[in-house]
This record gives structure tokens, C-alpha cells and sequence, in this order.
């Protein structure tokens, strides 16, 4: 059974795609009235599943006439976005933050389910069983190989 989350992310998705600008206005006040779910519910989930590594840019504007713009972004080529996500990792990753780049590959169509399973089990921290800082710095230089690998072969 899919939780709250997961159904408002659900219809946020569906409705940028049917409405092929690209993105859309909401009222974070409005969508929690059609949920039946408080309004921080709505701020949970843009905050979590509306991210730049989930393919999204987020504006808002408060006060009483505000609203909530979800833009999904574009990409120009699949080797851009590779290049900008091998700038999110950077030196260090967590794990939460890898799983989102993930899926964000398998979003766009990079990889596969299996390819996207794979690389999670090798990221996770069950496998690095190292302590921090170090397994994030490993699971860093893994994902930049893993990009790296993509790329040569996109």
C-alpha cells in the first residue's frame, strides 16, 4: 500500500506531465485540503521528492496570494546531466543523497532497474561497513567511477 508521500508525489508528477508546460502552481494550503493531510505533509514531500537531484526546481512565494512553483528541468543532453551530477557529489556523499542521484539515472532512463539495484547495493552502508567520514568518501569515488562508466558508454 503506498503511502501519503507517494500519492501526492504521484499526482504532482502526473499533473506537470499533463500539463506539458513543464511545470505548475500550487497552493500548499489547497493541496492539503484535497489530501486530508496537514500542510506540512505538502512541504514534506516537495522538500524530499521535488529536488535537484530528483530533475526539479522549486520556487515559492509567501503571503496570502502565494503559491508553490515545481518546474521540472530539461536536460539539453545526457552527458550534461551526468557532468552536473558528478559536481553534486563531490569529495564526500551520503548515502540518502546517492539513492537520489540514482534515481534520478533511473528517472531519465540511464539505467535500468537491475543497473539502478545494482549500484544501490553497492553504495549502501551495509556493504561499506567502514565509519564516517571515510564510507562516504568511498561511496563518493564508487558513484563518480560509476557516472564516469555511464558516460563512456552513453
Amino acid at each position: 500500500m503506498r503511502n501519503i508521500s507517494d500519492i501526492i508525489e504521484g499526482y504532482l508528477k502526473e499533473v506537470i506531465e499533463l500539463d506539458g508546460k513543464g511545470h505548475i502552481e500550487i497552493k500548499r494550503n489547497e493541496l492539503a485540503k484535497q489530501f486530508a493531510c496537514a500542510p506540512s505533509q505538502i512541504n514534506y514531500v516537495i522538500n524530499t521528492r521535488f529536488t535537484t537531484e530528483h530533475g526539479y526546481f522549486v520556487e515559492s512565494k509567501r503571503g496570502g496570494g502565494g503559491y508553490i512553483r515545481i518546474l521540472r528541468v530539461t536536460i539539453h543532453s545526457k552527458k550534461n546531466l551526468l557532468d552536473e551530477m558528478e559536481e553534486q557529489i563531490g569529495e564526500t556523499i551520503a548515502q540518502a543523497n546517492a539513492e537520489r542521484i540514482l534515481y534520478r539515472l533511473l528517472d531519465e532512463d540511464i539505467v535500468s532497474e537491475r543497473e539502478a539495484s545494482i549500484m544501490r547495493a553497492a553504495l549502501d552502508r551495509t556493504t561499506l561497513r567502514l565509519g564516517l567520514p571515510i564510507r562516504d568518501e568511498v561511496r563518493a569515488r564508487l558513484l563518480h567511477a560509476m557516472l564516469q562508466t555511464i558516460s563512456f558508454e552513453k
